[in-house]
């Protein structure tokens, strides 16, 4: 049985972070694949996901409550910074990052893949 995606239950990146990334990630460019309507723009060569340049910050795509459960909308076509966001290093250890963001919404730190979770 693999572990339980931690982020299913916290969410509070996408309340934290401008989420920023090269304009033409965006679909309505050739190529791109983040939906465009969801989008706003920075400057000539960025944009960023509606609901995340001002505060309170919390992107167009995040359905759900924070600290509780939540998902992407637009999962398959996140942009970038997203996708590159681990949670997970390459080692199993967790980026401590997110348990620093976590902690702020009261949820415990994760922990490192491949050790049991307590019950």
């Amino acid at each position: 049985m693999s572990d339980p995606n931690p982020c299913l239950e916290c969410g509070i990146c996408c309340t934290h972070f401008r989420i920023s990334f090269y304009w033409a990630e965006a679909d309505d460019a050739p190529g791109g694949f983040v939906p465009a309507h969801m989008t706003e723009k920075l400057n000539h060569h960025m944009s960023c996901m509606k609901g995340s340049n001002q505060l309170p910050r919390r992107c167009s795509a995040l359905e759900g409550e924070v600290g509780k459960a939540v998902s992407c909308s637009i999962y398959e076509n996140r942009p970038t910074p997203c996708r590159e966001f681990p949670v997970f290093f390459d080692d199993g250890t967790p980026n401590p990052k997110c348990d620093e963001l976590r902690a702020l919404i009261g949820l415990p730190p994760i922990e490192p893949l491949g050790f049991p979770r307590a019950a």
